[in-house]
């Protein structure tokens, strides 16, 4: 039967323990083996099983074949029961924290006897995707905790076979498990993941992680064959023939090899199956009928069947059985693992199902879906999915559709809503062929189609939950109570898949309300209301969503409902303030905090929106206190994916505005680590964007940007917000590239939005756009005449634009770089040019200055103002101002600014004093003196304090992550100080940088 040893895979073996011996380290990784049925796959990780530490903690599952729709959960179930058998439930609640509820919604067991039944995502049911966020983050949580007493092997099989809800937490814990000692090991079957299958995506997306390795197994070779056969025949040595006949029989698949030799020790060819088939049934054909039928009934059931399920669904007597089972396993068709009897390899499985009678299928089916729902009655167990897919199995469509409705119940409360999506279109494809199934459903088609809508969009399948809304709608009469709430949820759908058209369906929505005399307050006028005024506000249509968000507060007024309460107040707040009521703005604000006391939901709307509105109007400490205080609830909550998401959004600009670019850094790394939604994603890459620019690295921003581009389109057609923090940096990228033509290109649309610009994304737009025209004056050649012309035409608008935002309380700062910009000096070298009146840099200088403008406009502004003066051959005072930019720059780690502050410096002849690096550093005069020497290019790097701890760690050899382990920094982070090293020492290596490193001390 199986090899005494396994052959020819002892480098895949050591792989695994290297990798094992990295996590013990505090380096999660995910390692993925892949191959074709029978390569060894499972053999592989029961060695690596076999050979783990005594203080190694082993989670595994398996995926169960439960055809198109697998029940949810099922491998993670298996492994976490486990991990609850080696604790104590009390143990297991306690580690997971905030997710206590979410946990127990999926592991019903583990909730305290006589207790009452959480529901998954506690207050926190309104957000898309909460409870899915909850019960991710719990498992996350809880891997992480017990992996800091012993590290843990996190084994789950045959993901061809994998539920889309266990493949959607896979996805998350790849990316979530940063700071845990996990070993995820994951393995499927290469030939079954054919094109369009979930699990080929999933493979595409873990190729691009560092932290994942693929290995996919190849088939043995002749010498590998030889070695495996005469390990297998040990009471004599086999013939050059019979060992030619393996091999060429065999293809060097490990499995069949094992099966030819355990027919007779193949001594004799003519024992030698024909084809694959009869190979795989060759051990099942020598069993006496009694074994064989027992097969069949145990292939219907699964790859593995509990000896309890199979001693309800077995015909015989329990000696019988025993009997039955015995042989099979004597003769190599089955193995014993605990309590379950499972096939050796699935391929037999596979093979004897195929040679099961069409009667005989049905009627096996129906046995196990009998026992499955005794299982159901005694309490036990979620096992609906097991009894729908049973009875599909057996041809009764009346008894499959309302366990494929329970089967959705349940998945729902786990939190799979990809599961309880294919569920949902499940019941929907037998409702036609199932007597009553209104009465089976406990409720109508429509309102199946509006929740299997809503399930698929939780799970991310916006398009398709979108698809289903249509034709819902389609089928239901405008009279019909389900009608108004069908086209709510189709435009809160068209939001969530970046389509418009949004408005005009929730104000059909409201239409329908009214046309049926329901005028009165309720719910679904509530949150039609409040969805509608949020998208009116989005659109910046101000006066409209003001006006709604008012209707919704009363209505939200007369239900009772301190949520939608909130909700309208915090829109209407927002609303007023963009339209120029900023102080009544910012007070509704704190009303709305007040009405959500205690209500998760309208809580995280409201840190949302006030870090957002307090970072605009200039608040920067306010806005990062705001948005972490948020951040930490989410988590909390478990909602670090969604709404945590957008709050770690809302305090990355504030800190780059305060010059805490690590700190900015970090919380883009975690919440892109997330895997947030597209929308979510878009804001996090605008922001790393800008941030890779103004440090100076230039080509990365180009690279990433062009990437994000068409996801940012996309979002940037129905978000106004979007569309001018976009363009602005697409336009300053563009000027950083010296492509003028592009610059305006992305300035232009400022000029012609439908709605007055929002105030607070607008302004330093506006000053971008002021640099694009300038210098289109300065270099008109660089843009052909149509261009020039209609820039310099703008130039009046884009003031217009800038003079009707003088409400807005950074306007100052704004509208005194914007005049700079385009400021002519009245006489001497620089008159007639753009950008080099003095006095107007000045202005500049001292309104950049006010606590509401960002840190790093201060650098830019004395730069400019050096420029300016140059301009005017005040070199003494030129070179005093660049000093100060030089010495702001390197404090505040603006890199660009610096960068330009030495290439001006150095152009002009000027000598500053260097910072970071011992005083009195002459720039070297590049292109004036010569070449500069290495001790030169060190002198006029002026690496950052942080930069110099990391060129020494470089010089040691360590890599990006284990200098981020030393220093306490992410990965990320530490790989971006040594681009920006090697960009500085104008090195090409690492180890030059670590040259040069020698002559730096």
């Amino acid at each position: 039967m199986s090899a005494p040893a396994m052959i020819g895979r002892d480098t895949d073996l050591a792989r695994l323990n290297e990798r094992l011996d990295e996590v013990r380290a505090g380096a999660p990784f995910t390692v993925i083996i892949g191959g074709e049925a029978g390569i060894g796959k499972t053999r592989l990780i029961r060695e690596f099983e076999a050979g783990l530490p005594s203080d190694v903690r082993l989670l595994a599952g398996q995926c169960v074949d439960l055809g198109s729709v697998a029940a949810p959960y099922a491998p993670v179930k298996t492994a976490l029961r486990t991990l609850v058998a080696q604790e104590d439930a009390e143990r297991v609640l306690e580690a997971v924290g905030p997710g206590r509820a979410a946990l127990i919604a999926l592991l019903p067991e583990l909730a305290a006897p006589g207790a009452e039944p959480v529901p998954a995502a506690s207050t926190a049911q309104a957000a898309a995707g909460a409870a899915t966020s909850q019960l991710h983050e719990a498992i996350a949580v809880l891997l992480e905790t017990f992996s800091r007493e012993r590290p843990i092997v996190f084994v789950i099989e045959d993901l061809h076979w994998i539920d889309a809800a266990s493949l959607a937490l896979l996805r998350f814990l790849m990316r979530a498990l940063g700071s845990s000692r996990v070993l995820t090991v994951l393995s499927y079957r290469t030939e079954d993941v054919t094109r369009g299958h979930p699990v080929r995506d999933f493979l595409s997306e873990a190729e691009r992680d560092r932290w994942v390795e693929r290995r996919e197994l190849g088939r043995l070779n002749r010498g590998q064959v030889r070695k495996l056969t005469r390990s297998m025949i040990v009471d004599e040595t086999p013939s050059a023939r019979v060992l030619d006949t393996v091999f060429r029989r065999s293809d060097g698949v490990p499995f069949f090899v094992e099966e030819l030799v355990g027919i007779d020790g193949c001594r004799d060819e003519g024992f030698v199956p024909d084809t694959l088939r009869e190979l795989l049934l060759a051990r099942y054909e020598r069993l006496p009928e009694s074994a064989q039928e027992l097969l069949r009934l145990i292939s219907t059931g699964g790859v593995r069947v509990s000896h309890a399920m199979l001693a309800q669904v077995y015909r015989g007597t329990d000696d019988e059985l025993d009997a039955a089972a015995r042989r099979c396993v004597q003769f190599g068709v089955l193995t014993v693992d605990g309590d379950d009897y499972s096939f050796r390899h699935a391929l037999v499985r596979e093979a004897i199902l195929d040679d099961l009678l069409p009667g005989e299928r049905a009627r096996f089916h129906a046995r196990y879906a009998e026992a499955y729902e005794a299982a159901a009655a005694a309490g036990t167990r979620r096992v609906a999915a097991e009894i729908s897919y049973h009875w599909l199995g057996a041809h009764d469509a009346a008894r499959a559709f309302p366990a494929t409705m329970q089967a959705m119940r349940e998945a729902r409360a786990a939190a799979a809503y990809a599961t309880a999506a294919q569920l949902g279109e499940r019941a929907l494809g037998l409702w036609d062929v199932v007597p009553d199934p209104e009465a089976a459903a406990g409720m109508s088609k429509l309102e199946l189609m509006g929740r299997t809508a809503s399930y698929l969009r939780n799970a991310g399948e916006g398009e398709r939950s979108l698809a289903l809304i249509k034709s819902a709608l389609a089928e239901c009469p405008r009279d019909d109570p389900n009608y108004p709430r069908l086209l709510r949820d189709k435009g809160l759908y068209l939001a969530n898949v970046g389509k418009g058209g949004s408005v005009a369906v929730l104000e059909e929505a409201l239409a329908a309300l009214d046309a049926r005399g329901d005028t009165g307050p309720s719910d679904l006028r509530a949150t039609t209301l409040t969805a509608l005024a949020g998208r009116l506000m989005i659109d910046g249509r101000l006066d409209d969503a003001v006006e709604t968000a008012d209707r919704a507060l009363a209505v939200a007024s007369e239900i009772g409902s301190p949520r939608y309460a909130s909700i309208a107040t915090n829109i209407a707040g927002i609303s007023r303030a963009d339209r120029g009521d900023v102080e009544e703005g910012l007070a509704l604000l704190e009303r709305a905090r007040e009405l959500a006391e205690g209500d998760g939901v309208a809580l995280l709307r409201y840190w949302v929106n006030a870090s957002d509105q307090h970072y605009l109007v200039g608040n920067y400490h306010e806005a990062v206190r705001l948005a972490e205080e948020g951040l930490a609830q989410s988590r909390a909550q478990g909602v670090e994916r969604s709404s945590g998401v957008i709050l770690a959004s809302n305090a990355v600009d504030p800190l780059f505005a305060l010059g805490e670019w690590e700190r900015a850094d970090e919380l883009i790394d975690r919440a892109l680590a997330l895997d947030p939604p597209t929308a979510d994603t878009v804001y996090l890459l605008r922001a790393r964007i800008w941030a890779q620019l103004w440090r100076g690295e230039t080509e990365a921003a180009t690279r990433l940007y062009r990437g994000a581009r068409p996801a940012m389109s996309a979002v940037m057609e129905v978000e106004m917000q979007t569309r001018l923090g976009v363009g602005r940096v697409a336009a300053e990228l563009a000027l950083a590239n010296d492509d003028l033509p592009g610059a305006w290109h992305e300035v232009r649309p400022l000029l012609h939005e439908q709605y007055p610009p929002l105030a607070g994304y607008a302004l330093p737009f506006l000053w971008v756009g002021a640099r694009v025209a300038a210098a289109v004056r300065a270099r008109p050649h660089a843009v052909s005449e149509a261009v020039a012309d209609e820039v310099e035409a703008s130039v009046p608008e884009l003031r217009g634009l800038l003079e009707q935002m003088s409400y807005w309380p950074t306007h100052p700062v704004w509208a005194a770089l914007f005049e700079a910009e385009l400021a002519e000096a009245a006489e001497g070298a620089g008159a007639g040019d753009a950008g080099t009146d003095v006095g107007a840099w000045r202005a500049a200088v001292e309104a950049v200055a006010a606590p509401e403008a960002p840190g790093f406009l201060v650098a830019y502004a004395l730069l400019r103002q050096a420029e300016a003066e140059l301009a005017g051959a005040d070199r003494t005072a030129a070179r005093a101002s660049l000093q100060a930019a030089l010495d702001v720059a390197d404090s505040g780690g603006v890199v660009a600014v610096r960068d330009r502050v030495l290439r001006v410096a150095s152009a002009a002849g000027l000598s500053l004093e260097g910072v970071g690096g011992g005083a009195g550093l002459a720039v070297p005069e590049i292109g004036v003196a010569g070449a500069p020497s290495d001790a030169d290019v060190l002198a006029a790097a002026e690496l950052t304090a942080r930069e110099r701890q990391v060129l020494e760690l470089i010089a040691e050899g360590l890599s990006n992550r284990q200098i981020g382990e030393r220093l306490f920094i992410s990965g990320k982070t530490a790989s971006v100080h040594v681009s920006a090293i090697l960009r500085k020492l104008g090195a090409a290596t690492r180890t030059e940088a670590a040259y040069r490193a020698g002559a730096l001390r």
